[in-house]
C-alpha cells in the first residue's frame, strides 16, 4: 500500500521547499521530493538558487567588491593599503559554506514543520500518483491529493560552444574558478553573465562580453540600461552588442571564440570562457505520458494564473511555467499555491516583481518602463534624482546612478519605479510596497524620509515627477 499525502511537490528549490513548508503550516501532510546532490554527494535543498545561482554568486560578488574597494576605493578615505591580495581558493571556500548553511537549513526547516523530504527523482503518473526513483536506483509510488511540480530550471547550452570542463563553463562552473583567468570570455549580456564577469573583472580578469543582441538589457528602462552599459564599460567590462557567436575551438587551457559583428567574421581567444545565453525549464522525465499535464515545445508546463496546470489537483511553479525566471516569483507562487489548496482565495500580482542585477551599482526596477508605456500610448510625467546629488552617497563615496519614478500623466498614479545605484535592490522594494498600495507621486513626495540616507533619492525622484524636487534643479514644464 503506497503512503497518501495532501500535497506532494516535485523539486525543493525556492519555489517548492517554500510551498512544501507552507502547505505544511496549513495542516496539509506534505512531502517534497528532491533528486540533486551538492558536492558532497548528498542530497542537498534549495535548487539552483542556492547551491549554484543568486547565494553563491552573492557570496562572490561581495568579495571580489571588497577586493576591488580595497584597491581602488580605500586611498580616498584615507585608508592606505598597498599590498592586499586575493586568495581564490579561499574567497571560493567561504561561498561553499554560506551554500552548505543555508541548504542545511532547509532541511531543519523541513523537519520543524513535518515535511517528509523524499530523496530521488518525481516523476508525476495518472491520477496524481507520483513515481519516486531513490538514489539507489529502487522505486516507489506515493499518492497525493494534490501535486506541484516546481522542478526549475537549467542553464542553455548552445552548439556553438559546448562545455569543456574547467575552460567552457556555464553559470555553474564559473562559481568555482580556482583562480582569476586572465583573459575571460562571456556569452550573454543578461544578469548572469553580467554579475559573473563584473566578479572576475574585479579580481584583475579582462572580461569581453558577447551579446547578440543590439540593444543592451531590453528588458530594462532605457535610460536605466543606457547608464548600466556606461559606467559598466568605465569598469572594465568590453560589451559587445550585436555579436554573434558561430563556433570555439578548445587548444590546451585556452579557448578560441569565432563570432560575426557588423565588421564581419572575428576570432578572439580566452583562458576562460563563460556560456550564460539564459535558462530552459527542467521538465524531462517529470511527466508520464498519461498524466494529462500539458506542456509546450520548450518544456514550459501550461498554467492559469492561479498556477493551476490541466489536471484539477495538480499546479506547477517557478522556472518551469510561464513569466520571469526569479527565485522570490517562484517562493511566491509556491505560498499562493499552497493557500490555494487549503481553501484560502489567495492570488499574487504579477505586474509588481521585481528585478534585480547585482552589478555595482545595482540595477533593480519595478512596474513599467518609460518606453513601454510609451508603446501603450499612455501619457506619463518623469522624475529622476542623481546620487551624485545624494549626501548619504557622497559620504560612502558611491555615487554612480540615478533614481526614476514614473507617473500617469493624468492620475499621478505611480507605474514605474528604476533605479541603478547604490543598495537599489533595497530601495526598489520600497516603491514596490508604495504601489501595491496604489501610491501617487505625490504621496511619496509627502512623506517623511530620514536623513541622510539613500531612500531620499527615492523621495527626491518622485518629488521631481510633479516638478517639485528640492535638491536638484527641476526641469522647466514645456
Amino acid at each position: 500500500m503506497s503512503e497518501k499525502f495532501d500535497v506532494v511537490v516535485i523539486g525543493a528549490g525556492p519555489g517548492g521547499y517554500v510551498a512544501a513548508i507552507r502547505a505544511a503550516q496549513l495542516g496539509l501532510k506534505t512531502a517534497c521530493i528532491e533528486r540533486y546532490k551538492g558536492k558532497e554527494g548528498k542530497v542537498s535543498l534549495g535548487g539552483t538558487c542556492l547551491n549554484v545561482g543568486c547565494i553563491p554568486s552573492k557570496a562572490l560578488l561581495d568579495s571580489s567588491y571588497k577586493f576591488h574597494e580595497a584597491h581602488e576605493g580605500f586611498k580616498v578615505h584615507g585608508i592606505d593599503a598597498p599590498n592586499v591580495t586575493i586568495d581564490v581558493p579561499a574567497m571560493i571556500g567561504r561561498k561553499d559554506q554560506i551554500v552548505k548553511n543555508l541548504t542545511g537549513g532547509i532541511g531543519t526547516l523541513f523537519k520543524a514543520n513535518g515535511v517528509t523530504l523524499l530523496e530521488g527523482h518525481g516523476k508525476l503518473l495518472a491520477n496524481k500518483q507520483v513515481e519516486v526513483t531513490g538514489l539507489d536506483g529502487q522505486t516507489q509510488v506515493v499518492e497525493a491529493t494534490n501535486v506541484i511540480l516546481a522542478s526549475g530550471s537549467r542553464p542553455i547550452e548552445i552548439p556553438p560552444a559546448p562545455l569543456v570542463e574547467g575552460i567552457v563553463v556555464d553559470s555553474t562552473g564559473a562559481l568555482d574558478f580556482t583562480e582569476v583567468p586572465k583573459r575571460l570570455g562571456v556569452i550573454g549580456a543578461g544578469v548572469i553573465g553580467l554579475e559573473l564577469g563584473s566578479v572576475w573583472a574585479r579580481l584583475g580578469a579582462e572580461v569581453t562580453v558577447l551579446e547578440a543582441l543590439d540593444k543592451f538589457l531590453p528588458a530594462a528602462d532605457e535610460q536605466i540600461a543606457k547608464e548600466g552599459l556606461k559606467i559598466l564599460t568605465k569598469q572594465g567590462l568590453n560589451v559587445r552588442l550585436g555579436t554573434r557567436v558561430t563556433g570555439s575551438e578548445v587548444n590546451g587551457n585556452e579557448v578560441t571564440v569565432t563570432f560575426t559583428d557588423s565588421t564581419g567574421e572575428q576570432k578572439q581567444t580566452f583562458d576562460k570562457l563563460i556560456v550564460a545565453v539564459g535558462r530552459r525549464p527542467v521538465t524531462t522525465d517529470l511527466l508520464a505520458s498519461d498524466c494529462g499535464v500539458e506542456s509546450d515545445e520548450r518544456g514550459y508546463i501550461y498554467v492559469d494564473d492561479y498556477c493551476a496546470t490541466s489536471v484539477p489537483g495538480v499546479y506547477a511553479i517557478g522556472d518551469c511555467v510561464r513569466g520571469l525566471m526569479l527565485a522570490h516569483k517562484a517562493s511566491e507562487e509556491g505560498v499562493m499555491v499552497a493557500e490555494r489548496i487549503a481553501g484560502h482565495k489567495a492570488q499574487m500580482n504579477y505586474d509588481l516583481i521585481p528585478s534585480v542585477i547585482y552589478t555595482h551599482p545595482e540595477m533593480a526596477w519595478v512596474g513599467k518602463t518609460e518606453q513601454a508605456l510609451k508603446a501603450e500610448g499612455v501619457e506619463v510625467n518623469v522624475g529622476t534624482f542623481p546620487f551624485a546629488a545624494s549626501g548619504r552617497a557622497m559620504a560612502a563615496n558611491d555615487t554612480a546612478g540615478l533614481v526614476k519614478v514614473i507617473a500617469d500623466a493624468k492620475t499621478d498614479r505611480v507605474l514605474g519605479v528604476h533605479i541603478i545605484g547604490p543598495s537599489a535592490a533595497d530601495l526598489v522594494q520600497q516603491g514596490a510596497i508604495a504601489m501595491e498600495f496604489g501610491t501617487s507621486a505625490e504621496d511619496l513626495g509627502m512623506m517623511v524620509f530620514s536623513h541622510p540616507t539613500l531612500s531620499e533619492a527615492l523621495h527626491e525622484a518622485a518629488l521631481a515627477v510633479n516638478g517639485h524636487a528640492i535638491h536638484i534643479a527641476n526641469r522647466k514644464k514645456r
